[in-house]
């Protein structure tokens, strides 16, 4: 679904990334590890279009997708929940799932039963304003959001971070089921390796910008996949 070759990413004279080349299968979970600093989250924006890369070739599901935005990408089928959520916090549950219409025609202006079966806490909650909502209930309402958009390739940055225990095996269980699903790839970037590794069906290393190791998770040793994300 997603095929990256020697992207390459800068923040004006810095260069962050070095020739990163990755695969991302449908009906897979694809986990980008690596210490803090090392450039996950600068990979995740430069596949979202939210930051440009300065080069390399990436293609969605065969389909070139050059420098496209981040709103082109979207309605293509990349659905993004970026690190620290961004949702929006005076605006309802209802209305932060209906942003995800944008990406949508509008026959499809409905939110599925699905998302609600996926996270019940948004549907009790769903008339709260979005910054009344736990740090927990709001990771829930990024991940909702962005499946409202029908995604092929689901971007996950770090949804575990600062999550209550309960609330990131519940999202757990979520990414488990929609990988099982076989309707679209997932990349998930993770600093909690146990669960990572749980889910991973694939790994990517990355250190200072480039990748050190990567394959599937039946092919690595386990040892060597948590030697990348120690310091």
């Amino acid at each position: 679904m997603l095929n990256i070759k020697n992207l390459t990413l800068h923040y004006g004279h810095s260069q962050i990334l070095y020739d990163v080349s990755l695969e991302a299968q449908q009906g897979a979970v694809t986990c980008v590890v690596g210490t803090n600093g090392v450039g996950k989250t600068s990979l995740m924006k430069a596949i979202s279009g939210t930051h440009p890369r300065s080069a390399g070739e990436v293609s969605l599901d065969g389909e070139s997708i050059g420098l496209l935005p981040a709103h082109a990408l979207a309605r293509m089928g990349v659905g993004y929940v970026p690190q620290g959520r961004e949702i929006f916090p005076l605006m309802s549950v209802q209305e932060n799932l209906e942003t995800g219409f944008s990406c949508l025609p509008r026959e499809a202006h409905h939110i599925p039963d699905e998302i609600f079966e996926l996270f019940p806490v948004l549907h009790d909650m769903r008339d709260r304003r979005g910054g009344d909502l736990s740090g927990g209930q709001q990771q829930q309402l990024a991940i909702a959001r962005a499946l409202i958009t029908k995604p092929k390739l689901l971007l996950l940055d770090e949804p575990t971070e600062g999550i209550q225990p309960n609330i990131i095996q519940q999202i757990g269980r979520v990414i488990s089921m929609l990988r099982d699903k076989g309707e679209m790839a997932i990349v998930l970037v993770e600093q909690y390796f146990d669960f990572a590794y749980e889910l991973a069906d694939s790994f990517v290393v990355l250190r200072r910008g480039e990748v050190t190791l990567s394959g599937r998770k039946d092919e690595l040793m386990r040892e060597d996949v948590l030697a990348g994300v120690s310091v």
